[in-house]
């Protein structure tokens, strides 16, 4: 039993349907995904991510079953990922958002130093990419870098090629395991291009351990599934996701999503990593308010940069009403090494001095 990865509370088990098939039998998703990134004997494969997250543990045993090889990282880093994709030839290999971040925030010497030819197909999921990130990553490795869309439920997939990407920036992809549906907090199906949850239709069914309520709050009447993601698809089917339900800041009756203010923030040269919540306000109800981890000089210091100049860089980007009115500065982020952010903790400081008074 896996378990997810606790971002929004406490980690959940996961409990899939036993399909009851022989022993020997591979899922239909298994076929899917090995015909969909072309894993086969002679792969080699770079897990960068630690293999207690379900991501890490199904593509590794998929690529050992299929008679491939496995290069495995104790632990990230960015440069090192580049010099084992040299050492050992690496075909396939799977990232995070936050992992290109760090790939692109590497000198220019350290970036250039090694030899990428091997690799053929670098898969990336866990959190929603910047299309700016991926526009780099791509004019870096060139038509490589493949995208999907799933959780530890398995409920569902979606899937895009990079060639599909450029046409559709900024997408997750289209179906390739279940039928995705986009409802409104009523229930009513939305319109392409209007946003609401995304649900999956026609997938295995999954259950959280012990925990009944939690299960019966992700399935509708109609039996369709729900991370607890919200997004839209466009008029050709293409999902593309906007951010967790759970972590959309309403301040002053308008709803904010904290994804597009991070991806702002990380296209400024002294930022590192970011994480956008919404914190107590007297007047509009809640705020938005952001923490920042610097990036660090040749020397180790912190990049100098103030908060008044990364809000400025915000609000010549976005909506005033989206952009922070407080910025926090961090030397790490509470981030899981599979690229999620852990908010809960950054916003607890603020609600509690609330709950106390």
């Amino acid at each position: 039993m896996l378990y997810s990865s606790g971002t929004t509370g406490r980690p959940k088990g996961v409990r899939v349907t036993r399909p009851g098939a022989p022993l020997g039998t591979v899922s239909e998703l298994f076929k899917r995904r090995v015909a969909l990134h072309s894993i086969g004997r002679d792969t080699v494969y770079l897990s960068t991510a630690p293999l207690y997250h379900s991501a890490p543990l199904r593509y590794n045993a998929m690529v050992h079953r299929c008679g491939g090889m496995s290069v495995i990282m104790p632990r990230f880093d960015a440069e090192e990922s580049l010099r084992l994709i040299e050492r050992y030839r690496i075909t396939h290999s799977q990232w995070v958002p936050t992992m290109f971040v760090r790939l692109l925030r590497l000198p220019e010497s350290a970036r250039t130093a090694y030899d990428l030819k091997s690799h053929r197909v670098a898969v990336h999921a866990a959190a929603p990419c910047p299309v700016e990130i991926k526009r780099q990553m791509l004019a870096w490795w060139g038509p490589i870098v493949y995208e999907y869309y799933s959780g530890t439920e398995g409920n569902g997939q979606t899937a895009i090629s990079p060639q599909e990407w450029l046409s559709h920036p900024g997408s997750v992809g289209r179906p390739v395991f279940g039928n995705v549906h986009i409802l409104s907090d009523t229930g009513a199906g939305c319109a392409p291009g209007e946003t609401g949850l995304v649900y999956f239709e026609g997938g295995p069914r999954f259950e959280y351990f012990k925990d009944p309520e939690k299960t019966r709050s992700a399935y509708n009447a109609q039996g369709w599934s729900t991370l607890g993601d919200i997004g839209h698809v466009d008029a050709e089917g293409y999902l593309y996701l906007t951010d967790r339900q759970s972590h959309m800041i309403i301040s002053g009756g308008v709803n904010i999503y904290p994804r597009e203010v991070e991806d702002v923030l990380l296209m400024h040269p002294a930022v590192a990593d970011v994480a956008v919540f919404g914190i107590p306000d007297a007047e509009f109800g809640e705020t938005v308010q952001a923490a920042v981890q610097c990036v660090r000089d040749e020397d180790g210091a912190p990049r100098a940069v103030t908060a008044e100049t990364l809000i400025a860089f915000c609000r010549e980007r976005l909506a005033h009403l989206k952009c922070p009115r407080g910025i926090d500065f961090h030397d790490e982020l509470p981030r899981h090494q599979t690229g999620k952010i852990y908010k809960e903790g950054l916003k607890a400081p603020y609600w509690t001095s609330v709950h106390k008074n």
